[in-house]
């Protein structure tokens, strides 16, 4: 997938995103992995579909990783958007094409989880779980 927006590009070659990038924003600034080992951040990037923002220059701005079957469900997870290159829609924009992708393909669930950031995956089609009451969990994260 290639796509461009602003001067940005959106990019599934994992060649061309900085993992060093990505790994610093999810192991010091993530809320939601905040902490994490690399070895376990490296692990989740080599068993899901890593995309990137892309400046101008070719610098990782931007990502997000999918976690799927391919065929029925996918979770959109790891969103992140370098602080500098936020307020564009650059976030809105990736989320938008990542899902569209998958959707695509077929694929006719897509799932995500965010804190604080529902107004920007509203805008690409997301919206609170009609049955929150099927859905169980095992967590055993020792930081929330």
């Amino acid at each position: 997938m290639r796509a461009f927006y602003e001067g940005y590009e959106l990019c599934d070659d994992a060649s061309r995103i900085s993992r060093e990038t990505v790994f610093r924003w999810l192991h010091e600034d993530a809320y939601w992995s905040k902490g994490n080992a690399r070895e376990m951040i490296e692990r989740s990037i080599d068993h899901s579909f890593l995309y990137g923002v892309l400046d101008p220059d070719g610098a990782t701005v931007g990502c997000a990783r999918v976690v799927t079957d391919q065929a029925t469900f996918a979770w959109v997870s790891d969103v992140f958007v370098d602080p500098e290159h936020r307020g564009v829609g650059l976030g809105t924009w990736m989320v938008g094409l990542v899902v569209e992708d998958w959707l695509q393909i077929g694929v006719s669930r897509v799932l995500l989880v965010t804190r604080d950031a529902h107004q920007v995956y509203s805008k690409v089609g997301f919206r609170p779980l009609e049955h929150p009451e099927r859905f169980m969990e095992i967590d055993r994260r020792t930081q929330r």
